[in-house]
């Protein structure tokens, strides 16, 4: 058996019992997924995701005047236009990749 070493972190206390809860339903101890992540971390150099800020946040579009949206629907309109959107089977398409599915 390998030698293991322990780890001490603070988190904060509603994030951990969230990720346990799905961890619990995957069947995977916590110091397993550690471990996981660990190991990604390794064979990736660097954090096995990205890490950057959003070019935008998502509008509700439930809170939004009329004026408001009209102005929403008319710029994602003009993204349409000008090719700086995909349709949803290339979306999916792309998913379908880039996770292996």
């Amino acid at each position: 058996m390998a030698k293991s070493t322990n780890l001490y972190a603070r988190i904060e206390p509603e994030v951990k019992e969230q990720a346990e809860k799905i961890l619990s339903a995957l069947g995977i101890p916590s110091s397993s997924a550690i471990n996981m992540f660990y190991k990604q971390i390794i064979l990736q150099r660097g954090l096995p995701f990205e890490v950057k800020i959003p070019d935008r946040t998502s509008v509700d579009i439930s809170a939004l005047e009329t004026e408001e949206l009209h102005a929403e629907l008319e710029k994602r309109y003009a993204d349409m236009k000008a090719g700086r959107t995909k349709d949803a089977k290339t979306v999916f398409a792309d998913i379908r990749k880039n996770y292996g599915l």
